[in-house]
């Protein structure tokens, strides 16, 4: 009599039901030892147990065991409890089944679907191949569920991911909910305040490190809190880094809003994550506490946004960076430094320069930039604290009338506007038909009118919330003075100030600058408003 050496081999995936006692791991077990039981002519060998893994792929840690055991002539018979625990992928799962398996000399057995290859009446093709395809198709009933339910959870602003962003930590409640973890989250308030003060991404990891602040993944493992695994995790020296306050500087879960859906599998057979487009994310505000202030938030990604050189130390961006611009070609100015007689003189200039185009490049030293900047905005922000002092004695009501009527036509315009452009574009293929535009212009012109009524859309959007804000009494008037209001006794300018107040600086020549500040718009609306509104109050 043949002695067969044979496998268990147990799978049980995450989307089973484990309310169902039929699929856990210690049921298949006594399953398959009762069945041995009976046949003294297989001899159990070994066990392997894929735990949490999709029976749709055969990239499984045990499976692989096991075929690495076959094919070193370790096993010649393997036992499972039914056909879908070694797959639910039928092609792949029918190649093991006639082609493999064979091959190897491995004698298999699905104990409940009566199939024993010793035995070819016990499991004809036919009876095999319906069970493969009604396994396949109740894996992909599965993952369509699945995606369904986690599709709907994200739209909720519940938390579907398996890692809560350094920071935060899954509500022992509602693990759907991320709650603030205080000591990472003044770590992460830190990086914040040091990017506005003028650090660069490589001085706060130095700082941090120097510090002995333990970055985010040495944080969750000291803890024992969940991490990802493999790749950089598995490096001893998880020191902080530039890339790492970066990835934190970028991710907008610090402001409350869950931002979810980035990556995707295309088709339930795939393990491969692709990511997706910005506009197929699920983005949910206020979904749970925020750590930093959107103001701030916006803030450091317009730095990011900006040409931010540092000093060649590495430590601090320079105080003018990205934001000063040659008022001749547009270029962004650089700080240079020069020394003489043992001392340093700073200065910037249009690096463009007369041989490269710029006509008129302009050379402006860095304390009388400086000196010129502080009494413009200290102006600026005074005018700011008097506005605020004459809307506070006029009928906010009024405003907001004059401020709705004003986003409502502004709407209106881009609406029509939209309304033609896509009706330019609807009649593009059948100019293109007709002759009158050949494949190219055609390709152009969509293209063109594709990205116009983007632009159009996002702008109507736009003033439709700023529109509501100011119906629901939640203008943002008090937030754009606010921002000045903090800087009313400014004595020395620091990279901070600069960021918040100033939008660009534009040199026009060596004693002429044009200074565009941060909400100017909003500061201008609101003086055009008061005038009106004054008049009506004196008559």
């Amino acid at each position: 009599m043949q002695v067969y050496k044979a496998a268990k081999y147990i799978r049980l995936s995450y989307t089973d039901d484990k309310s169902n006692e039929s699929n856990s791991v210690g049921n298949q077990r006594k399953l398959i030892e009762d069945f041995v039981s009976r046949h003294p002519e297989i001899e159990l060998v070994s066990e392997k147990v894929d735990d949490g893994y999709s029976g749709v792929i055969f990239d499984r840690p045990a499976f692989k065991e096991m075929m690495d055991d076959i094919m070193e002539g370790k096993i010649n018979c393997v036992i499972v409890k039914d056909l879908s625990r070694l797959g639910r992928e039928y092609i792949e799962t029918g190649r093991y089944m006639r082609r493999v398996f064979p091959a190897y000399g491995v004698r298999f057995i699905a104990i409940n679907d009566n199939i024993d290859t010793l035995n070819e009446s016990a499991g004809d093709d036919l009876t095999v191949s319906v069970k493969n395809i009604m396994n396949e198709a109740y894996a992909r009933d599965i993952s369509i569920k699945t995606r369904s339910s986690l599709e709907t959870k994200r739209k909720n602003g519940d938390f579907v991911g398996a890692f809560p962003v350094y920071g935060y930590r899954k509500s022992e409640d509602n693990h759907n909910l991320l709650v603030v973890d205080e000591y990472a989250a003044q770590v992460v308030r830190s990086i914040f305040r040091m990017r506005l003060e003028g650090f660069s991404p490589y001085a706060i990891a130095n700082e941090l490190n120097r510090l002995g602040t333990l970055s985010p993944l040495a944080y969750k493992k000291y803890y024992g809190l969940p991490h990802a695994k493999k790749g950089y995790t598995d490096r001893k020296d998880c020191r902080w880094s530039a890339n790492t306050v970066t990835r934190i500087l970028q991710d907008e879960t610090y402001t409350g809003t869950l931002v979810q859906g980035r990556k995707g599998s295309q088709h339930f057979k795939l393990k491969e994550m692709e990511s997706r487009p910005s506009s197929e994310w699920v983005r949910v505000e206020n979904a749970h506490e925020a750590i930093i202030d959107r103001n701030d938030f916006d803030l450091v990604q317009r730095i990011r946004n900006l040409d931010t050189r540092t000093s060649p130390q590495k430590d601090k961006v320079y105080l003018f960076s990205g934001i000063l611009v040659c008022g001749c070609c547009g270029s962004r100015m650089v700080r240079k430094t020069n020394r003489y007689k043992d001392k340093e003189y700073h200065y910037y200039y249009c690096p463009t320069g007369k041989k490269n185009g710029c006509a008129h490049p302009v050379m402006v030293k860095e304390h009388e930039l400086m000196e010129c900047v502080r009494d413009s905005l200290k102006g600026f922000i005074a005018n700011v604290v008097s506005l605020d002092e004459i809307l506070s004695g006029i009928d906010q009501s009024r405003i907001n009338r004059e401020l709705i009527k004003e986003y409502s036509r502004q709407i209106a315009q881009n609406e029509q506007q939209l309304e033609q452009i896509r009706q330019y574009k609807m009649k593009l293929y059948e100019s293109m038909v007709n002759g009158f535009l050949d494949k190219a212009e055609f390709l152009y012109n969509k293209s063109s009118y594709s990205a116009r009524i983007t632009q159009l859309e996002q702008a109507v959007a736009a003033l439709k919330e700023k529109r509501t804000d100011v119906m629901e009494n939640r203008s943002e008037r008090n937030r754009w003075i606010e921002n000045f209001r903090r800087f009313s006794d400014l004595e020395e300018l620091d990279r901070k100030a600069v960021i918040q107040l100033v939008q660009v600086i534009t040199v026009l020549g060596k004693d002429e600058l044009q200074i565009q500040f941060n909400y100017q718009d909003e500061y201008e609306k609101a003086l055009a408003l008061i005038t009106p509104v004054q008049e009506r109050m004196v008559v």
